[in-house]
């Protein structure tokens, strides 16, 4: 994809320059004497041969008590519903909350047995600004996504990852990119066969023994944050066509998701930000032809591929 071929609709920031509130939310350090029972596949891979895949929570703000309606976002919703549909999640979207909606809609899905589940996810999708997120009638701190799902809090998820996707302003700082050359060289390539061109996928051996060992995972283990946008900096949406993040994501869950290791494919969604997008906004030369950089935080302790089921 070349820049000059997206879209001419003029491109749009995920920030509201004017917060009104911040209910902080801050989850403190999880501690319990609980002893639970852990089933992985092995040592390098998350156990994904439950009965569900599990459930995708979908969070779309379109329109906003006190900010600007984000346009586009429609686009983003089903591009990411239909995929997450594919990978065999179990989708649900909900439409422009209140913060005590967003709460209430998090509380009952921590609340729910996830015992059958291979993993838990979220995406989100709204303004924002440094560590706070916009809900229709307010702002809330960021954690509020995920501190129901962590150390023991959802029992029925423990040892399981908990992925989020975050498509919002982290600031109001524009990056104006680096501009470089690149020499291509012509080296010798080395064939090399498919099925060692990817990460090595578990192997499921039925009827293995088990053996039981107590041992302490830290609270915040299994947990993955990407965020379409590093901190500081705002986040770019055309009214058109979704926001770059989105449409970058759902291309690599779309073409790789069922091949590719998680990780792996989140750097390629990095990369598909970073060097195949850039601002549409002609009558502004402050903030035209402006960048963007995803950026993954990741406490996982396995690798995760959405094979087929």
């Amino acid at each position: 994809m070349n820049a000059s071929t997206l879209s001419t609709a003029v491109d749009e920031v995920d920030n509201n320059t004017r917060v009104l509130s911040l209910v902080a939310s801050v989850p403190e350090i999880i501690s319990s004497s609980v002893i639970h029972e852990l089933e992985p596949v092995d040592d390098a891979h998350y156990n994904m041969s439950h009965n569900r895949r599990g459930v995708a929570a979908v969070f779309n703000h379109r329109k906003f008590l006190h900010a600007s309606e984000r346009k586009g976002t429609d686009a983003d919703c089903d591009n990411i519903r239909q995929v997450l549909i594919y990978l065999q999640f179990e989708v649900r979207v909900y439409d422009d909350l209140t913060r005590k909606e967003i709460k209430q809609v998090l509380d009952d899905l921590a609340e729910e047995d996830h015992k059958n589940s291979d993993c838990f996810l979220v995406v989100i999708m709204t303004h924002g600004d440094d560590d706070v997120l916009h809900a229709k009638d307010g702002t809330f701190n960021v954690d509020r996504l995920w501190e129901n799902f962590i150390g023991d809090s959802c029992p029925s998820l423990l040892g399981k990852p908990k992925l989020f996707f975050i498509q919002a302003c982290r600031g109001s700082s524009f990056d104006t990119g680096v501009h470089f050359s690149q020499c291509m060289k012509q080296v010798a390539k080395t064939v090399v066969p498919c099925a060692m061109q990817e990460l090595s996928q578990p192997s499921i051996v039925p009827g293995c023994p088990k053996s039981s060992i107590q041992y302490a995972i830290p609270s915040m283990a299994d947990l993955l944050v990407m965020y379409s946008t590093y901190k500081g900096h705002y986040s770019w949406r055309n009214p058109s066509t979704g926001s770059w993040f989105i449409r970058a994501l759902c291309d690599e869950l779309r073409e790789h998701g069922n091949s590719k290791e998680l990780l792996q494919l989140l750097t390629s969604v990095s990369r598909r930000v970073a060097y195949e997008f850039q601002s549409n906004v002609p009558n502004n030369s402050q903030i035209d032809c402006q960048k963007q950089m995803p950026c993954i935080v990741s406490m996982l302790t396995r690798r995760i591929y959405f094979s087929k089921k």
